[in-house]
């Protein structure tokens, strides 16, 4: 475990993270299983793309990946609530079956963009699979279809959620220490 100072405590270690994305992508195996296409994976940058690297290698299935970077936090603690989309996808998802996966949903306006431009597009269908869900910041009704942890309303950083590019590295999912992004 990569110790740092800037780390208040760990909220969930690196050993139960790797048991629960196993636990996903057993789930998300078993809801695909007949869908007849290869599932369309589409992991958001850059926070989600070490979840969905090792979720993919969970999922029993054929898949496909692709990626779409969005901003809606900038150098922030708290989204802005504006989703701009930074990079888009290569392909068409017409007709696919579509797993939007993010590592964080808080506010739900980020991710319920994400599914209503995904639902314009006319894919097969559209589910969502988050790392980290906190519904205590919840300000518009969105779920994900597969949630690893619920958590409570505290900044976190590690295994891809970054402050300010930093921390994207450790391997757990840690609190901040709020003298670094209270002012």
């Amino acid at each position: 475990m990569l110790s740092n100072p800037d780390i208040e405590r760990v909220l969930v270690d690196e050993s139960t993270i790797c048991n629960k994305v196993r636990a996903l992508g057993a789930m998300i195996t078993g809801a695909y299983k007949d869908a007849g296409t290869p599932l369309y994976v589409v992991a958001i940058l850059k926070g989600a793309a070490i979840f969905a690297a090792d979720l993919l290698r969970s999922i029993d299935l054929p898949v496909q990946l692709d990626f779409m970077a969005i901003s809606s936090y900038g150098q922030r603690a708290s989204s802005s609530g504006v989703v701009r989309i930074l990079k888009d996808l290569d392909e068409s998802i017409e007709g696919r079956h579509v797993l939007i996966v993010e590592d964080i949903v808080d506010s739900g306006l980020t991710l319920k963009h994400l599914v209503e431009i995904m639902a314009a597009r006319r894919p097969a269908s559209v589910k969502t699979c988050v790392l980290l869900d906190k519904p205590d910041r919840r300000q518009v009704d969105v779920h994900a279809d597969f949630v690893g942890f619920e958590i409570p309303d505290e900044f976190v950083v590690g295994y891809g959620l970054d402050f300010a590019e930093k921390y994207r590295n450790l391997p757990y999912v840690g609190v901040l220490h709020p003298r670094l992004y209270k002012s």
